[in-house]
């Protein structure tokens, strides 16, 4: 498991949530799959030159959305997605993004059925990945 983490100091997305949208990018496109170890909160802290209660944030948040869990004195593990709660509240997160996605679609001139083509290419995408993922898990 190779786990490659960018960040952008002058970015206005803080440096926690670059961290956690790059490792749920890697959940969601299987190139980190269940069971993977994340790296230890100081190791990675100091690969990426930044205070360890960043990384802690980081990993934080993403047990709360059920990605990874944390065992103590082993580390913090990707989870099963079988095993992941479907909240609710995490759905209507989701539509609300896609909402704006649309919104902004919209506001630059595309039609329905250019932002439906576009979200069917992008859902393949992933789609392709995870199912190459289900495989590998089995």
């Amino acid at each position: 498991m190779a786990l490659w983490i960018q960040i952008s100091p002058g970015s206005n997305e803080p440096i926690y949530a670059q961290i956690v949208s790059q490792i749920s990018r890697s959940i969601a496109n299987v190139e980190l799959s269940a069971g993977d170890k994340l790296p230890a909160v100081r190791k990675l802290a100091a690969e990426l030159v930044i205070n360890p209660n960043t990384v802690a944030r980081a990993y934080t948040i993403l047990e709360q959305q059920g990605l990874v869990s944390t065992k103590t004195g082993s580390g913090t593990f990707v989870t099963d997605p079988k095993m992941r709660d479907r909240d609710p509240g995490q759905f209507n997160i989701l539509t609300e993004r896609m909402d704006n996605i649309i919104t902004q679609g919209i506001n630059i001139g595309l039609t329905a059925k250019h932002l439906d083509k576009t979200f069917k290419t992008r859902l393949t995408k992933f789609g392709r990945t995870a199912d190459k993922g289900k495989q590998k898990n089995e």
